[in-house]
């Protein structure tokens, strides 16, 4: 970990006391985030509800700049260039991207599936068709026993993926699928998903930091 990142997360710490507890899991995940990356591997989410608008919202923050330029590297501006006008305006304007797809964000397969299959396989069946060893699994549950999202957690092990729990109480049934597991303090439902957010915001931020630059 860097000096930059350490600070970061003290300050994460300090804003949000709460957070305390899970600051080792918190540094954790975004170890297991920037290895994956670094081997050019995806991030794949997957929640309900409130907690799957969080997954289209990391998914946004890491598909294109977030807080810091992110220039194409030099051979994908040459050979876009190459392609002509269009190409030259796409080197000039695109940004690099840290690949994530939201499991919630496929609702033309969401609703077929739950027609045809079993609604609860939703996740694990995307993560089936989608991960490779290496991959990251990040698994937001509130209350860690949302049954698609534990399932979820099953198939991308049995891939050979790392597999990060967003969660809040004990953990519940997710706990045990986990590579590491932030399990947040809260009372209720709101302020678990209120204290989610910082702490995905700090793990987009510092895996952006570390690939575009401290």
């Amino acid at each position: 970990m860097s000096q930059t990142q350490l600070d970061t997360l003290q300050a994460l710490v300090r804003t949000y006391p709460a957070l305390q507890q899970c600051e080792a899991e918190i540094g954790a995940a975004r170890e297991a985030l920037t290895a994956a990356y670094e081997k050019d591997c995806k991030l794949l989410l997957c929640g309900n509800g409130g907690s799957a608008a969080d997954c289209d919202h990391i998914a946004a923050e890491l598909l294109k700049g977030f807080e810091r330029s992110r220039p194409l590297r030099a051979e994908l501006r040459s050979a876009l260039a190459a392609q002509g006008p269009g190409g030259r305006e796409l080197a000039e304007k695109l940004q690099q991207g840290l690949p994530a797809i939201s499991l919630a964000g496929h609702p033309s397969f969401t609703s077929a599936w739950a027609n045809d299959m079993e609604a609860d396989l939703g996740f694990a069946q995307l993560v089936a068709a989608l991960g490779r060893p290496g991959d990251v699994l990040l698994a937001i549950s509130t209350s860690g026993e949302a049954r698609n999202v534990t399932l979820a957690a099953c198939a991308a092990r049995a891939l050979g993926m790392t597999v990060i729990g967003l969660s809040g109480g004990d953990g519940g049934a997710l706990t045990p699928l986990c590579d590491v597991r932030i399990t947040v303090p809260g009372g209720g439902v709101a302020e678990i998903q209120e204290l989610h957010r910082p702490v995905y915001h700090y793990l987009c931020r510092a895996v952006e930091a570390h690939f575009f630059g401290e």
